[in-house]
């Protein structure tokens, strides 16, 4: 009987291994309602009995998770020498988490028996063999984690094979290989599952950790080679340099191996949970991961976007759509016309050929000037609308003024007083901050409130200096990105200057007059 491909998820337990990542109850219930949502086959919770925050995990989420797609698995690992499997706590652990499959691992190297259970051969299998059948005999499904099981079968065969026969005999439903040193080869991956194959008379699964940064690449070989569960994280997390990577190989066996491990519906959902699983984690997704990263899809030379604009596969591999991310286009010093028109179709805008070269000219020579547009989508909006005809008449600013003051013993304060016409009146106002674009971002902000109360909805998410030209020292001119967000869209602004504070003021208030023209309370001579 041929066996469905599965997608084996261990974000909650071996992802989470990951440097800088600690996850509470909350996070991995939130995260395993949305691996569901996926559709992964199998979401292993966690190591109960090693964890009481595991323990926590699998007690809430008989009543709290609404599992439609997958099923949660217990991990553990095998009893410990010299005991029974009855006794081992561990076991018991497992037993009590309440889930109907465990997954537990065993050595089927020979040099970790001896050296790391130090104990012999024959114990390392009955360790393995009695640990499933006592989990069996209680009506579990059982899985075996085969530990170092590639490097094992490079240096004794014989030994790793036993160990996987003992698996199977011992009624274990999947055989899992496991790279746990990540350094095996794709190659080398197919020819020794055809091996065990020959010998092991249960489906086989594989557990690949990206050491060589094969780990993408050996997953799906593995496929080809006959495996039928294939276990990873999202987005790849996982001790040293990570587990094999699911936003990867899900979207590569659906859309390139014809693999229905999720449905296209599902797989639409993937860019926005692997994005929300990050922030989840609190690590910044890569955004030139592959599929779900925001530029996975982005074009910046004018080649590209000239042809795209004809042809949309044209320098894309699939319709981004299809995994729920997009096209975007950047504008650099490297673009055409045609960058120019489809980005300004991007913002919303209808631009003539001599607008766009115009827009064109400008931005080349800005970026000769330090200016980079690919992070600032805001200014070059700001570069679109002044090309259509556009003036900045929302407010004006005649001047402003920064002090920063330290007493011994005391914190720095920074006090800011700008003059602004916003109205038809001319106001001065000061702000206080931390720093002196908090107290910049404070005053400004207090000038425009009465005329534009919407500036209360605008916040600063990040905030980029890069100096252009270190050699200058102190004097160099640098270079400030800014991100302004609303309730439902956000966006860049820039500045350069030899003066810090000068550039960040130019980014800053531009990011303001961009938040007041996407504001709908705002009157937008150029609407959208």
């Amino acid at each position: 009987m041929e066996t469905t491909l599965e997608i084996y998820d261990t974000t909650l337990r071996d992802g989470s291994q990951q440097e800088g990542i600690s996850l509470t109850v909350s996070d991995k219930l939130r995260i395993a309602q949305l691996l569901d949502d996926l559709g992964v086959a199998y979401i292993e919770g966690g190591w109960p009995g090693a964890l009481p925050k595991d323990d926590e995990f699998f007690r809430l989420a008989q009543s709290r998770l609404n599992l439609r797609n997958a099923e949660l698995v217990a991990f553990g690992s095998t009893r410990r020498p010299g005991t029974t499997a009855d006794k081992d706590p561990q076991l018991r652990a497992l037993l009590e988490s309440g889930t109907e499959t465990i997954c537990i691992v065993g050595k089927s190297w020979d040099y970790h028996v001896r050296e790391a259970l130090r104990t012999d051969l024959d114990e390392g299998l009955a360790m393995i063999g009695e640990s499933i059948e006592f989990l069996r005999s209680h009506g579990r499904r059982v899985f075996f984690d085969a530990e170092h099981f590639f490097d094992g079968f490079r240096s004794t065969p014989e030994f790793a094979l036993a160990a996987a026969r003992t698996a199977a005999e011992a009624g274990a439903e999947r055989i899992v290989l496991c790279d746990t040193n990540g350094g095996t080869l794709p190659h080398q991956i197919v020819e020794v599952l055809g091996k065990v194959e020959a010998e092991i008379d249960v489906p086989l699964g594989v557990h690949f950790h990206n050491d060589a940064g094969c780990a993408v690449a050996s997953s799906l070989a593995a496929v080809e080679a006959g495996a039928v569960q294939i276990q990873g994280c999202i987005n790849g997390y996982g001790e040293r340099t990570g587990n094999a990577d699911l936003c990867s190989i899900i979207p590569d066996l659906v859309l390139k191996m014809g693999q229905p491990v999720v449905t296209q519906e599902q797989l639409r959902m993937l860019a926005p949970i692997s994005h929300h699983i990050a922030e989840l984690v609190n690590i910044s997704l890569d955004p030139h991961r592959p599929y779900v990263g925001t530029s996975a899809f982005t074009h910046k030379a004018g080649l590209h976007t000239s042809a795209l604009a004809r042809r949309p596969d044209a320098y894309e591999h699939i319709d981004p759509e299809k995994v729920g991310n997009r096209t975007r286009m950047v504008v650099s010093e490297q673009a055409g016309r045609a960058s120019i028109l489809n980005k300004a179709k991007e913002l919303g805008f209808e631009i003539d050929d001599a607008a766009a070269r115009k827009v064109l000219e400008e931005v080349k020579e800005l970026e000769h000037r330090g200016y980079h547009f690919e992070a600032a989508d805001g200014s070059f909006e700001l570069l679109i609308r002044k090309a259509l005809g556009w003036k900045q008449d929302l407010f004006h600013v005649e001047s402003y003024r920064v002090n920063i003051e330290r007493r011994a013993g005391e914190e720095v304060s920074a006090e800011a007083t700008v003059k602004v016409v916003v109205g038809g009146e001319r106001r001065i106002t000061t702000g206080e901050g931390d720093g002196p674009v908090n107290a910049l971002d404070t005053a400004l902000r207090q000038a425009l409130r009465p005329v534009f109360p919407q500036v209360a909805d605008l916040r600063l998410t990040d905030y980029r200096v890069r100096v252009l030209d270190a050699a200058d020292g102190t004097g160099a001119t640098v270079r400030v990105l800014l991100e302004t967000s609303n309730h439902t869209d956000s966006w860049g602004t820039i500045g350069v200057h030899q003066n810090i504070i000068d550039a960040s003021w130019e980014a800053l208030s531009d990011g303001i007059v961009v938040g007041l023209l996407r504001s709908a309370a705002t009157e937008d001579p150029l609407a959208r």
